[in-house]
């Protein structure tokens, strides 16, 4: 073995040229790779982390307004839910695939107000669990809990967009002081994380101090609740047809009128994505390994010539008692060292790529007018995925070398010696 090594050195060293551009085109398919792989896992991280914030684990199902004439109404006829909705979806029709109902108000805008400040918001009642179905990140304080449902307390959670106005120079000055809301005052408890859109200045209070304040009656703005039991997109889809169409007939809506009772499915939602992340993933892993090829390729030719330059030495090698097997093991060991050595090279150069790109890139945020978006997020690639790109570029190198490698094997003695 310890000779087959110094074989191999000696003839990498007499050829270095050759070795040179061989390992050039190795190293710079698995450098691509590696790179294309890195910017494709940030840009999905950006991705993935941009609709996390919108996309939860629930079902969420709001009345609209009729887009069809049914049963005798017309169009546009608005669809209101109430509590007997709610009822009917816990009831034993859904049960136990329907899990925690919840339900929330409508809105109602008024204007805060705070030593001279004001600011513009909505008022909406909500359940504790609005903040984890609506993805709320809270900045600072808390969000409301069942005792302020219970006790029908004044509590309000702020975004922060409003606290700054309130407060410009300390927002989180807010929390625990009262602000105006029209004629009725509310406690602020928490401010929950926003950008500078307007479409984040809902204002969470408990359901039942809206109810007690601004609507005495049963209706309610929307139903969200969480499922258990289906699993893959089509059990999903036929649960939210089979709900939403005798949700319809509750309300002589269209059986496919989807506009009159509006359904927004988390579940079916969050699977699309993840589809989409998987085929991202695979066309960057294409276009890496069409890079691949093209390393592959130069290491076939390479060996291809070689074997074309050495076919005197091998049948020299076969007269004086060399076995094919012999021949073959050198020519692929060749092949791997080369394909080994500076695939290591292009992995480590990719890896430190991918980092620079972390620390410069990744750093950008763009400005779409209503927030910022990191189009780079952690533009890495695990170790593991690295090697393994490696690893499969050396088998590809080892089959490459041995066509040419057979080929010598088989040269006859006489032939190679005559060969000039």
């Amino acid at each position: 073995m310890r000779e087959l090594f110094y074989e191999i050195a000696g003839n990498l060293r007499n050829n270095k040229l050759r070795t040179v551009l061989t390992g050039f085109a190795v190293s710079w398919g698995i450098f691509l790779l590696i790179c294309l792989l890195g910017a494709g896992n940030g840009l999905m991280n950006s991705f993935m982390g941009s609709v996390a914030d919108y996309i939860s684990q629930s079902i969420t199902v709001r009345g609209r307004w009729t887009s069809k004439p049914y049963a005798g109404y017309q169009e546009g006829r608005e669809i209101q839910l109430d509590e007997t909705d709610v009822a009917w979806t816990e009831g034993p029709r859904w049960a136990p695939t329907v899990n925690n109902v919840t339900r929330q108000t409508g809105s109602t805008g008024v204007t805060f107000s705070l030593d001279g400040n004001t600011v513009a918001g909505q008022i909406s009642g909500v359940m504790p669990e609005y903040r984890e179905q609506e993805k709320l990140k809270m900045y600072a304080g808390r969000f409301l809990n069942q005792d302020d449902l219970k006790q029908r307390r004044k509590m309000i959670v702020l975004s922060l967009a409003q606290a700054k106005e309130l407060s410009p120079k300390n927002p989180e000055a807010v929390i625990g002081r009262w602000v105006g809301a029209g004629t009725v005052s509310f406690r602020v408890v928490g401010l929950y994380y926003t950008d500078e859109s307007s479409m984040y200045r809902t204002c969470p209070i408990p359901y039942t101090t809206y109810k007690g304040i601004y609507d005495t009656s049963d209706k309610i703005g929307s139903i969200t609740f969480t499922l258990d039991g289906p699993e893959t997109k089509s059990e999903h889809e036929a649960f939210e047809k089979e709900y939403a169409g005798a949700l319809r007939l509750r309300h002589d809506v269209a059986p496919d009128d989807w506009r009159g009772i509006w359904v927004n499915n988390g579940y079916t939602s969050n699977m699309e994505m993840n589809d989409a992340q998987r085929y991202i993933r695979t066309f960057l892993w294409i276009l890496g390994l069409l890079t691949l090829v093209s390393g592959i390729v130069g290491v076939s030719n390479i060996m291809l010539i070689t074997v074309k330059e050495r076919t005197h030495e091998f049948g020299i090698r076969k007269a004086i008692g060399a076995s094919p097997a012999q021949i073959l093991k050198l020519i692929i060991a060749e092949s791997v060292t080369i394909t080994a050595l500076f695939g290591y090279i292009g992995m480590f150069l990719g890896m430190i790529a991918c980092q620079i790109m972390d620390k410069t890139v990744a750093q950008d945020a763009v400005d779409i007018g209503v927030a910022k978006i990191q189009m780079l997020v952690n533009p890495t690639v695990g170790l593991d995925v690295a090697i393994e790109a490696t690893i499969l570029l050396i088998v590809a190198g080892t089959i490459a070398g041995a066509v040419p490698a057979w080929k010598a094997a088989r040269v006859k003695p006489i032939e190679a010696l005559r060969a000039e």
